[in-house]
């Protein structure tokens, strides 16, 4: 099977470290991924904002450049509900992104595709999940992560109260209403605190940036990583570098 890597802006822009550990997590799986070095966005942020001719055509070059691959897997929740969602909309008009291959998020392929919940981490840490708001829209969406972090040796899984609630990201929300985008996500701190965890781990960097940019300015010592950071992590030493 050719496996398509597919990077969000997001995480290429901020946090490649992301891209490193999924990719380091797949080929150690026994995948053979491909990278095709012409991918850009796939047009999420500008279809959620209204311009919609823009993202057909940021939809039509993903079609293009993921055409030779079988599957397409992504850290990124929201960009594969994107593909999923928006795509076969935008095809009734321009049929060249019907050629898009099916995009997975990451757990998604792993529990789903690959069948594997225990990958050989190893992460001695008491972590809890934030949930993504893409995620519980599709079945299961929930239960593949809780499920991956449970194999993981040596990580003690905490609950997150009110784990269902949003981060207060939402992409142009955070940005069009920082008042209650900050609000929220100070709701979602008290709630990381009062869990315990030493790290707070998600399937999606845009809520990691509103939750990390969040802890940082507290200076705390609970650390914001991507699931596949976590993921990726093994006994011989931790995912690639990165961080927050």
């Amino acid at each position: 099977m050719r496996i398509g890597l597919f990077v969000a802006c997001v995480t290429d822009s901020l946090f490649p470290a992301t891209a490193r550990a999924t990719l380091h997590l797949l080929e150690r799986l026994g995948h053979q991924v491909l990278f095709p070095q012409g991918q850009t966005c796939c047009g999420q942020v500008h279809h959620t904002s209204g311009y919609r001719r823009e993202a057909m055509t940021l939809a039509a070059r993903f079609a293009d450049v993921f055409s030779g691959c079988d599957l397409v897997v992504t850290p990124s929740a929201s960009c594969a509900a994107m593909v999923r969602r928006a795509y076969p909309r935008f095809a009734t008009r321009d049929p060249a992104v019907a050629r898009a291959p099916r995009v997975l998020e990451l757990t998604e392929f792993l529990v789903d595709v690959a069948d594997t919940v225990d990958v050989g981490a190893y992460f001695p840490y008491r972590v809890t999940y934030q949930p993504t708001c893409q995620a519980p829209r599709s079945p299961r969406g929930d239960e593949r992560p809780l499920r991956l972090l449970r194999a993981v040796r040596g990580l003690e899984l905490v609950e997150l109260p009110r784990a269902g609630e949003c981060c207060g990201f939402g992409g142009a929300f955070a940005w069009k209403n920082a008042d209650t985008s900050v609000a929220i996500v100070a709701d979602r701190l008290r709630d990381i605190g009062q869990s315990g965890a030493e790290v707070v781990c998600a399937s999606d960097d845009a809520c990691l940036t509103q939750i990390s940019g969040a802890l940082s300015r507290l200076r705390g010592a609970v650390r914001a990583l991507h699931i596949a950071e976590v993921l990726a992590a093994t006994e011989a030493g931790p995912a690639p570098a990165g961080g927050r």
